[in-house]
């Protein structure tokens, strides 16, 4: 299986931008999708206060599902079940059930009403995926476990460590949903049992059993595939990466990064044969939009299109062959792809591709260009200095030198980024709208702004 990860954390697009992308991501070789819903979900009832302002309704789930399934795309649904749940413990309603009272980061698991909410946030995702044979519960970086006072006391009276309450937990959630969806099958992260002995690992074989792993150490995975070997796993996935893992606030996706990831994997992949019983199921290409539900915006979908359609070929041709860069190119209408450069030339007809050249230029001139007319022309340093503005006096004779350039720049990238705000509302909610352009246009665009007014 190949899934194309769509991080709803943050960036979560309409369901209209769904509507063109899911064609295209089974055109290019995935047959499924992991759905972080986080806040964007539908929650009922008590829930309901972790829903977003812009979550999706009933319907858009259902739509979501039906457009999969016309493009055959599997739908998993992936709900945090351990840690990477700030969006559920921000509320002062479920403030008690932190691990470390000061952190909204993860579960304290000792709390009986943590598995209770948990089951409830569960079972309302699941009946509405009753498609779906797979779920993925997360269960990656759990931070500051066994930093509660709750899990120091735990690990004291059971001569414990962190992993195995770590396990104790997990083997909970998968009870409860072994005992409520008989034959739905489980993925979860691994990085937090790489830290786990062999010898604590197989202890749990009869629910772990029921778990495939999702591996997302590269390329040196082998090492933690043997140890898996050895506790008896026997289905493994790869986790690789198409966007979203070259920092926080990256904005343009670098293209040769994310294609070295996928043929670091393939190597892993090619390994995998002599580590039997184990054996490959699939692969999530992951695309986080945000590192955690606190942090800012990384790449935005239709910028990370290039991205994916090259990684996605890439898994399908065992390598980015000739015939994977000609699909890539036929399917979004480029003419050629520079790989170092992370550029593409062609205008493309992809879906959000004017969105992908407009940040092309945010990124590239926009903070180049406010710089070079503010800091390089001598006569705004000399005659309109931040002391000149703060009092108001100026030469009319030297200030007339730079004002028609400077309004001229001004009109230009106003005029622009009308034309980008109207793009990016056809595909995002206007939080989202807010957010970027409050990270990547304002702090430049305002400082030109401000000397506008009072040049004016």
């Amino acid at each position: 299986m190949r899934l194309v990860h769509l991080d709803l954390k943050g960036a979560a697009p309409r369901v209209s931008y769904l509507e063109q992308v899911f064609p295209l991501l089974s055109q290019l070789g995935a047959n499924g999708v992991l759905i972080e819903y986080e806040d964007m979900f539908p929650f009922k009832g008590e829930l309901e206060i972790l829903r977003s302002p812009y979550a999706y309704s009933e319907e858009d789930i259902e739509r979501i599902q039906q457009l999969a399934e016309q493009h055959k795309l599997e739908v998993v649904p992936l709900v945090q079940t351990f840690g990477h749940v700030e969006f559920i413990l921000k509320h002062e309603k479920y403030q008690h059930l932190r691990e470390v009272e000061r952190f909204p980061n993860s579960f304290n698991p000792h709390v009986p009403d943590t598995l209770a909410l948990l089951k409830t946030i569960l079972s309302q995702v699941i009946e509405k995926h009753r498609r779906s044979t797979w779920i993925h519960i997360g269960a990656d970086e759990v931070f500051h476990l066994g930093e509660g006072m709750d899990s120091k006391n735990w690990m004291s009276h059971n001569k414990g460590d962190v992993g195995t309450m770590y396990l104790k937990h997990i083997k909970e959630v998968l009870s409860f949903l072994t005992a409520q969806y008989w034959g739905l099958r489980v993925l979860m992260w691994d990085d937090m049992l790489r830290k786990i002995s062999v010898g604590a690992l197989r202890a749990p074989r009869s629910l772990l059993g029921m778990v495939a792993l999702v591996a997302r150490a590269c390329p040196t995975a082998v090492p933690f595939l043997t140890k898996y070997v050895e506790s008896g796993f026997e289905a493994v996935w790869f986790a690789s990466a198409f966007k979203g893992t070259t920092g926080p606030a990256q904005a343009w996706t670098p293209l040769s990064y994310h294609l070295k990831n996928h043929l670091s994997w393939l190597k892993v992949m090619q390994a995998v044969p002599r580590l039997a019983p184990l054996r490959l199921q699939g692969v999530v290409l992951t695309g986080w939009q945000r590192y955690d539900h606190y942090s800012v915006l990384c790449e935005l979908l239709p910028v990370s299109i290039p991205s994916l359609a090259i990684c996605l070929q890439t898994l399908v041709n065992g390598g980015f062959t000739e015939e994977a860069k000609r699909k890539v190119l036929d399917v979004l209408g480029l003419e050629s792809v520079q790989l170092e450069q992370s550029t593409c030339e062609g205008r493309g007809a992809f879906p959000g591709v004017e969105i992908y050249h407009m940040v092309e230029q945010v990124n590239g001139h926009l903070k180049e260009s406010i710089l070079k007319a503010l800091e390089e022309e001598s006569a705004i340093k000399g005659w309109f200095s931040p002391y000149h503005r703060k009092r108001q006096f100026g030469n009319p004779r030297n200030m007339e030198s730079f004002g028609s350039k400077v309004l001229k720049l001004h009109e230009d990238w106003e005029s622009f980024v009308r034309d980008l705000r109207t793009q990016l509302e056809r595909i995002y909610f206007p939080d989202t709208v807010e957010e970027w352009m409050e990270e990547n246009v304002n702090p430049y665009l305002d400082q030109l702004r401000d000397l506008v007014r009072d040049y004016r």
